[in-house]
């Protein structure tokens, strides 16, 4: 029997690590019918994901399976989500990155609709910009990618790339979608996450009462 390419006690910790925050997120409502997808990483080579098409809030430690890099399956006959491409980018692009979290989020989602036009959301004066690794200070602004969505994940990974080439982020949104986040570990990226809901909250509502700035 072949020894499997992963260290599989590391596996059963970070499946553990994923179905408990992941089931936080279900609860919040970020993850409806079956949708999103959350990753962490295993090694150099190696990405524990979630399963294409799980409930999201009753995940077992079988929902989590090993793709490489590649974005192929490990060791399994499970398929894996079909954005995981966008995962497995980023970790090729930055040895740093530790999680990837995607959401569905109602918030996320309008907002993704709300400046698809713009190609942007421009975060500016906000104290919780310093939830964000590398700030200090609310006076600064980050613009946020709204992305064309398509089915062709080759393409998106593309853009996504030749726009990390120019540009420091840790997160984007896919127009009519979501939003992808990112960390070193999963507490820096639920931070993230968690930060890019409130802020684009705020950019909401601000427009619901006239605001233009």
């Amino acid at each position: 029997m072949n020894a499997l390419p992963y260290d599989a006690e590391r596996l059963r910790t970070q499946a553990r690590l994923l179905i408990d925050n992941i089931t936080e997120l279900a609860r919040l409502g970020w993850t409806p019918a079956t949708s999103s997808n959350f990753s962490l990483r295993l090694d150099q080579r190696h990405a524990a994901i979630t399963v294409s098409g799980r409930d999201k809030g009753r995940l077992v430690e079988d929902d989590i399976m090993v793709v490489d890099f590649e974005g192929q399956p490990v060791a399994t006959t499970h398929r894996p989500s079909a954005e995981t491409l966008l995962h497995t980018q980023l970790y090729r692009r930055y040895p740093e990155i530790g999680c990837v979290l995607h959401t569905h989020s109602p918030v996320q989602t309008i907002a993704s609709r709300l400046f698809a036009g713009a190609g942007h959301v421009r975060l500016e004066g906000y104290e919780l910009l310093k939830a964000f690794h590398g700030n200090s200070t609310h006076e600064m602004a980050i613009d946020v990618p709204v992305f064309a969505n398509t089915q062709d994940m080759n393409v998106l990974a593309a853009q996504v790339d030749a726009l990390l080439d120019h540009q420091c982020m840790w997160g984007y949104l896919i127009d009519g979608h979501g939003l992808y986040a990112w960390g070193r570990d999963m507490a820096e990226a639920r931070r993230h996450l968690e930060a890019f809901e409130f802020l684009l909250n705020c950019e909401l509502e601000l427009r619901k009462l006239g605001c233009r700035r």
